[in-house]
């Protein structure tokens, strides 16, 4: 896969993740199989166990030799991220997690039951570099990009709990994943292209998951949505905006002064046109800071002929902060304009927040105990 550049420089990882099936193509594990000295076949088989059965119980693959299973085991699924801690809200209907890598880097997953569906929200990067002020992870900086094993074992580890029936309910079929978590996906571009064949190619190469059931999230990195149209995965797209105008986006969203909000729109518009699939505006309200009417009106002139939803976030504030979420009669107002203009419109149902819902809090408060 070609390499895109980033636009800022990632911190060098001293010590390199172990290399997984989810790293590589269907035809690249067949090769590094045979590289490691297993018959190519082996690759296929370990991923039918790891995509379909969501497996990773040795003993169980009863079509490897029974003196093999361990080793081909540790060779081409080498555990990847570690369970600390779990914290539930909702009645255990949302359930965080917050994993150990390798190296001890700290990211997080959170896993919602929904009466239709269930989803998983899941971390591309450990930190993250865009540096946007009202967010605990953009606060925390960039440590380093996770390799796509790390993120595809987020993945299969909620899809694993969804089929044991760890959420009350009894068990399910994980049904939606979104990029939402820390990081920015578009920042660590080929571990999420790599993670998105992952979710999307049939069993046993991938997970089977719809992709219109994956959506990608990004602050606006023209050049990653660009790239990403061109994948042929035609996932849904989500852009961070949080609000309309260049001048409070410099701050709110500091990469937006290498791309502005038309630039970012008419990326976004472009990969609708590409895809098919309708892009979603998120925008987390913030009290007294771009949450004003004039903001809602601006807002709805520039989605009005635009085939874009527009997801209001009520924010989740973090320990400190001065941020916080808009008064309910703001929001109800700008949901009013929005809705004047034709702009379709939701409010996010906020979850999580009694459990460090915001990403990067639980990490964060892991990271104190030390």
């Amino acid at each position: 896969m070609t390499e895109i550049k980033l636009i800022f420089d990632e911190p060098v990882q001293k010590k390199k993740a172990p290399k997984h099936i989810a790293d590589l193509s269907p035809a690249e594990r067949k090769e590094w199989a045979k590289e490691l000295g297993f018959q190519p076949f082996r690759a296929s088989q370990v991923a039918t166990h790891y995509f379909t059965h969501l497996s990773n119980t040795p003993a169980e693959w009863s079509d490897i030799p029974a003196d093999q299973r361990e080793a081909i085991a540790e060779a081409l699924t080498p555990k990847l991220i570690e369970l600390v801690t779990t914290r539930t809200t909702d009645g255990g209907m949302t359930r965080k997690d917050l994993w150990k890598l390798h190296d001890g880097t700290l990211v997080e997953s959170v896993l919602m039951r929904y009466s239709d569906r269930v989803t998983v929200c899941i971390s591309s990067q450990a930190g993250c570099g865009m540096n946007c002020p009202f967010c605990a992870t953009g606060q925390a900086g960039l440590t380093r990009n996770l390799t796509a094993g790390e993120i595809t074992e987020q993945i299969v580890a909620a899809a694993r709990a969804c089929a044991d029936g760890e959420l009350p309910g009894g068990p399910t079929r994980l049904s939606n994943i979104v990029f939402m978590g820390m990081g920015e996906p578009l920042a660590n571009y080929n571990a999420v292209v790599r993670t998105l064949h992952n979710i999307t190619d049939p069993n046993p190469d991938g997970l089977g998951i719809s992709a219109r059931s994956v959506t990608v999230s990004t602050v606006g990195l023209v050049n990653g949505i660009e790239k990403l149209m061109d994948e042929g995965i035609n996932c849904t797209l989500a852009v961070s905006l949080h609000t309309p105008d260049d001048e409070l986006r410099n701050t709110l969203v500091p990469i937006n002064n290498r791309f502005n909000v038309r630039e970012v729109l008419t990326a976004a518009d472009a990969y609708e046109k590409k895809t098919g699939r309708r892009y979603s505006i998120e925008y987390a309200l913030i009290r007294d800071i771009n949450d004003q009417s004039w903001r809602s009106d601006l807002l709805g002139r520039l989605l009005k002929n635009r085939n874009a939803h527009v997801n209001l976030i009520p924010l989740n504030p973090t320990p400190g902060s001065k941020w916080t979420a808009s008064r309910r009669e703001d929001e109800a107002e700008f949901v009013r304009i929005l809705e004047s203009y034709g702009v379709p419109v939701t409010v996010r149902d906020t979850r999580g927040r009694e459990i460090d819902g915001a990403c990067g809090q639980l990490a964060a408060a892991e990271k104190g105990k030390e």
